[in-house]
């Protein structure tokens, strides 16, 4: 068993998905309605029905989906946990390229380097930089 964030993009998943396949490399798989239906109406069939990035760190989906919108939501974030400052502080920056910091990367009182941003696609992400254990 294991959980899988799946995110919904209003029309923007293809875009949103290569952004993020850029950012932490992977594999990208991206399902078209009209590969699906040949039979769905011509507006519909460059609709994203199933995204999949997926690499040795991260797996996660995403669809196009005409109740949502572009603005940043709130009930959930994704978190990056890891040790690397210097790639860690990278993907926080890349996250933050037309998008806005949260809350700048800085120390924190559980000791380790934390931020969050939400990105140009209204994803919100934690940074956590782990404290070296020595």
């Amino acid at each position: 068993m294991r959980i899988e964030p799946y995110l919904f993009f209003p029309g923007s998943t293809k875009k949103a998905m290569e952004f993020y396949k850029e950012l932490f490399g992977g594999e990208l798989q991206i399902t078209l309605r009209g590969d699906m239906d040949p039979s769905a109406p011509d507006a519909e069939k460059n609709q994203v029905i199933n995204a999949l990035l997926s690499s040795e760190h991260i797996t996660f989906r995403a669809s196009d989906r005409g109740d949502t919108n572009s603005d940043p939501q709130t009930r959930i974030e994704l978190t990056i946990n890891g040790s690397d400052d210097v790639s860690l502080r990278e993907v926080f920056n890349s996250l933050a390229d037309g998008g806005a910091v949260d809350t700048a990367l800085e120390k924190q009182f559980w000791g380790d380097i934390w931020g969050k941003v939400t990105d140009k696609f209204g994803i919100t992400w934690q940074v956590n930089i782990e404290a070296s254990k020595e």
